[in-house]
């Protein structure tokens, strides 16, 4: 049986869906039911579905967002949205993120029967291959989506990170804005930028500091306050080891030129 996760602020839709469809004769079952974007991520990682019908008009929640983390972290999971948000635009970037389907609501059960059929299709030759030989060209355009999804998550957690690097920010927080686990953000930075999590945050905080030394009225240890560095002493030691040349140094040539 494939595993369906449901996840919908609407109770009615989220009742309406478990107990309406013939999940039995797709060989589906309805695992869990989420009200909320955060409930339902928390629930992807205990319950692992095959298959999720998401809202992505729910409170506090980035549809878009939601979507490029699930397909970057499981390609496989055939995700299908049921939304009231009728944006050709909106539905045609969640379509090239890798969504099976983008149904309208109210939508009728002939649009949620196909929705489903197509995903237990997909899913079972997902699982054909795998059991086979795991061939990889045969699994092409699931990594074509991966790929769109993986670079969509990267770009939002950059983009976060240089709104917040004032912060006392860990990629934990980065992680959770963007509906993926730490160790999957993790690879995905190391692997589009060749730095870790601190490097790239790191980074971010000493090109701002440089930035505010062009003001010689601020001293070192209020810039590096003000980029987010805790102390000033841990300042210096990055700003060495990335310039080879102190803050103080760094400075005065700024100054000479």
């Amino acid at each position: 049986m494939y595993k369906v996760l449901i996840i919908d602020d609407e109770p009615i839709i989220v009742q309406g869906l478990s107990r309406s469809v013939p999940w039995e004769t797709y060989g589906c079952q309805v695992v869990d039911t989420a009200g909320n974007g955060v409930e339902g991520r928390r629930l992807i990682e205990q319950d692992h579905p095959d298959m999720i019908f998401l809202d992505i008009c729910m409170p506090e929640m980035d549809g878009l967002t939601m979507i490029a983390g699930l397909k970057s972290e499981y390609e496989d999971m055939q995700i299908t949205v049921l939304t009231g948000f009728r944006d050709f635009e909106y539905a045609k970037k969640a379509l090239n993120l890798g969504v099976s389907r983008y149904l309208l609501k109210p939508s009728n059960m002939e649009e949620i029967e196909e929705a489903i059929r197509f995903m237990a299709e997909r899913c079972a030759k997902i699982r054909e291959r795998k059991i086979q030989s795991g061939d990889v060209l045969a699994q092409e355009e699931p990594q074509e989506h991966e790929s769109v999804a993986s670079n969509f998550i990267v770009r939002n957690a950059m983009e976060y990170i240089e709104a917040n690097y004032k912060e006392k920010l860990l990629l934990s927080d980065v992680a959770e804005k963007i509906y993926v686990s730490q160790w999957h953000l993790s690879k995905l930075l190391n692997k589009e930028t060749g730095q870790s999590f601190s490097e790239i945050l790191n980074g971010i905080r000493i090109r701002k500091a440089k930035e505010l030394m062009a003001d010689p009225k601020l001293r070192i240890g209020d810039i590096a306050d003000e980029v987010g560095f805790l102390d000033v002493a841990h300042f210096s030691r990055i700003f060495k080891k990335q310039n080879g040349i102190s803050a103080n140094e760094y400075r005065n040539r700024m100054q000479k030129q």
